[in-house]
């Protein structure tokens, strides 16, 4: 099957090669809750000519790196920041990694980048990455934030606003907001703009056609208006993540057979699946992928990003206990 992210051609840098440097470096900050598309979204952007030369640092919320992995072909330098979110760990997690990547730039160890995207985890709070940048003075004069991208499902995002400090907190620190999935959304797409309007009354609101943007839209700037408002960073209580891992092939029917009767059951509460499968008679791992009761169809990457064969599927659920769901695979498993 057609690989899933593909990479640019290899060697668009040339060789690493140092170069002047020139003003500050641009830093755009993608943020969105869970299964927004934010991956997806920054994808698409490294595969343009705007995207060339982008630095990458991806924080997850989960115990294995599935955004990192896609994305690593993609991108000059992607850096995954440990297991929790930018918000919930110290700034200095940020602050060290971009410092390393400034030194790993000069000694010619990873290519001259001319900006830096950061994609917080779904769960994540931004305020305190704009507080780095804004407090850190060595920082400051070698980056400076360019803008704070927001991406919100059409699709489930007027109801996850509605239950989630943290995506609220994710709109009304935006400076242009980014309306995705609107062609599956049902009829949700107007409430869902006006409901933004209320939140952020001054950011632009744009909409993605399939997971994409002009990418323009993440590279300009976006001015000295950007929103002061710094919320508190606390989870929603009962959201939960774990991985379920399998070192040896699974059969497809009982991973699907399992994720059929959990989401049936409990649906809503599924705020996000993502992972690789390694499913008996393939070559390559499977993605998947559920957010809620949305389950895009799954595909047979051509090779492992990573070279790691083992299934690791990442669940970040809200009040679903980590051993029913584990208790739940085992007995389609032992059922099959």
């Amino acid at each position: 099957m057609n690989e899933v992210f593909p990479s640019p051609a290899a060697g668009m840098f040339g060789r690493r090669l140092r170069r002047e440097r020139g003003p500050r470096v641009p830093v755009i900050v993608i943020t969105g809750f869970l299964g927004a598309g934010k991956t997806t979204l920054l994808k698409r952007f490294l595969g343009t000519p705007e995207g060339a030369g982008t630095a990458v640092v991806i924080n997850e919320f989960g115990a294995a790196g599935i955004d990192d992995a896609l994305i690593r072909a993609s991108a000059d330098e992607t850096v995954l920041l440990g297991n929790g979110c930018l918000c919930c760990i110290t700034r200095s997690d940020l602050q060290q990694t971009l410092r390393r990547m400034l030194m790993e730039r000069d000694r010619g160890e990873i290519p001259d980048f001319r900006r830096v995207v950061i994609e917080t985890s779904g769960l994540a709070d931004p305020s305190p990455i704009l507080q780095t940048f804004a407090t850190d003075r060595a920082l400051g004069e070698v980056f400076h934030v360019e803008v704070v991208l927001t991406l919100v499902d059409a699709e489930n995002g007027l109801d996850t606003l509605g239950w989630s400090s943290e995506a609220r907190k994710q709109v009304i620190l935006a400076d242009r907001l980014v309306v995705t999935k609107s062609d599956i959304a049902r009829g949700a797409a107007e409430a869902l703009t006006l409901q933004l309007r209320k939140l952020n009354a001054g950011a632009e609101i744009l909409k993605a056609v399939n997971g994409e943007i002009d990418p323009a839209r993440l590279t300009e700037s976006a001015g000295d208006q950007r929103n002061t408002f710094v919320a508190e960073a606390e989870h929603s209580d009962g959201i939960s993540s774990f991985v379920l891992n399998e070192t040896s092939p699974m059969k497809w029917t009982v991973f699907s057979r399992a994720m059929e009767t959990l989401l049936t059951l409990r649906g809503t509460d599924v705020l996000r699946v993502k992972g690789f499968l390694d499913v008996e008679g393939c070559k390559g791992p499977v993605l998947v992928q559920f957010v809620q009761h949305l389950s895009p169809p799954p595909v047979e990457l051509e090779t492992w990003p990573d070279g790691d064969r083992a299934s690791r599927v990442v669940f970040i659920t809200r009040h679903i206990p980590e051993k029913q769901i584990r208790d739940l695979f085992a007995a389609v498993k032992a059922l099959a």
